[in-house]
């Protein structure tokens, strides 16, 4: 094999590893960057909080958590760094809840993507001479755009969903669009609640369509690779239900544990249950609140089974912690540390994300305005500001006359 097939047969490799050839049935892990997560104080809690989620990333997580959203607005931001800065992910959203939290919409966009890979398709020129400057870069990057409503049916009772837009691209050489839904319900009895979400019940489609110059198809036969076709993928339904228990003592330390359970239909998978059909991986996490100001997290998530050094196999567990401050309703700023000790083959560390509440001008404050202008009104004038109903007044007390 000549250096130029070896070069282009490496290229080739990543290339289609970062694109993600698909087949006619159902590949696992189909758009797997939308299940990596959002939100440090849900990565301290290992993930556990399809029950609990209040804040707009409940948009992702559970869209029925929207209406819980204590201010009338609420943007959200996070940046995670994987392989050592290789990879990047990357969330930005904002929540709007209207009518007092009886309805809430949420708009949420996220980037997984690999920047500055080089081509080497044309690194060899004609002459067999090898020419740096023909070696150009392009970006595999994953887009997820999530537009969500939630809704309070009942009290304590709120239902919503969310409408999925993926798109894939790999350089000029592929790209993908697709469409899915999520939906997600959440109940709270006392101190308990109860979260249920289905994400892509829709079965969320990609549609792939490839291009390559004649040159690159020569290239690509030339090292053994088969040239792709436009093709469709399915990311099949997965279930996630999650039952947490709240309890606040003396208005001071809350605390908050919650088990979920996550069930793919995709075939087996490496999980604490599996079958050939269905998988159930466990998350379990825990939340402690002080003063409502400062949270302290934990969480176990990600169970697998994995061979040790001499060959036998072991569970393994991914161990989270994390922190948080709340400043009133207005900033909130968490931190996530998800693999203590390289217990696990997490596949970064540390996560830190941001979110931030605006709250408009309430009624009250335009009380305040038109009363103190009904101060100053003269006795006598008339005010064209509003009707005024007047109140009943009691007759004065006539002298008796003696």
């Amino acid at each position: 094999m000549t250096l130029t097939q070896r070069i282009n047969r490496a290229f080739c490799v990543l290339l289609f590893a970062g694109i993600g050839i698909v087949h006619a049935q159902p590949p696992k892990y189909s758009n797997d960057f939308m299940y990596i997560g959002v939100g440090a104080q849900n990565f301290g809690m290992g993930n556990a909080v399809v029950a609990t989620t209040n804040d707009l990333t409940a948009g992702y997580w559970n869209p029925a958590g929207l209406v819980k959203i204590p201010t009338n607005m609420q943007f959200s931001f996070m940046h995670n760094e994987y392989f050592a800065g290789i990879a990047k992910f990357d969330y930005a959203g904002v929540a709007f809840p209207l009518d007092s939290n009886k309805h809430a919409f949420a708009l949420n966009f996220m980037r997984f993507g690999v920047d500055d890979i080089p081509n080497t398709l044309e690194l060899i020129d004609a002459d067999g001479s090898v020419n740096y400057d023909n070696v150009k870069s392009f970006s595999v990057g994953n887009y997820g755009i999530l537009l969500s409503y939630a809704r309070t049916i009942i009290p304590n009772l709120s239902v919503g969903a969310t409408a999925k837009i993926v798109h894939n691209k790999a350089g000029g050489f592929a790209k993908s669009w697709g469409f899915g839904v999520d939906i997600g319900a959440m109940y709270k009895i006392k101190d308990w609640q109860i979260g249920l979400t289905v994400k892509d019940i829709t079965t969320t489609f990609n549609a792939w369509s490839f291009s390559f110059s004649e040159k690159e198809k020569q290239i690509l036969a030339q090292t053994d690779n088969t040239i792709p076709v436009s093709s469709t993928e399915i990311t099949l339904p997965r279930i996630q239900l999650g039952v947490a228990y709240s309890k606040m003592f003396k208005d001071k330390i809350e605390v908050t544990a919650a088990l979920d359970w996550e069930l793919t239909t995709d075939g087996q998978r490496n999980t604490l249950v599996s079958t050939k059909k269905v998988s159930m991986d466990p998350r379990i996490g825990v939340q402690l609140g002080l003063w409502k100001i400062f949270y302290l997290r934990g969480g176990v998530n990600n169970f697998q089974k994995m061979l040790n050094s001499k060959g036998k196999k072991t569970f393994t567990v991914q161990p989270n912690i994390g922190v948080g401050l709340r400043f009133k309703n207005f900033i909130y700023v968490d931190y996530a540390y998800t693999d203590i000790g390289k217990a696990s083959e997490s596949q970064f560390s540390h996560v830190v994300s941001m979110k931030v509440g605006i709250n408009k001008r309430k009624n009250k404050e335009s009380a305040k305005l038109i009363n103190a202008a009904d101060s100053e009104v003269p006795a006598g004038s008339e005010q064209s500001v509003a009707p005024v109903t007047p109140e009943p007044v009691a007759p004065e007390p006539q002298n008796e006359v003696k």
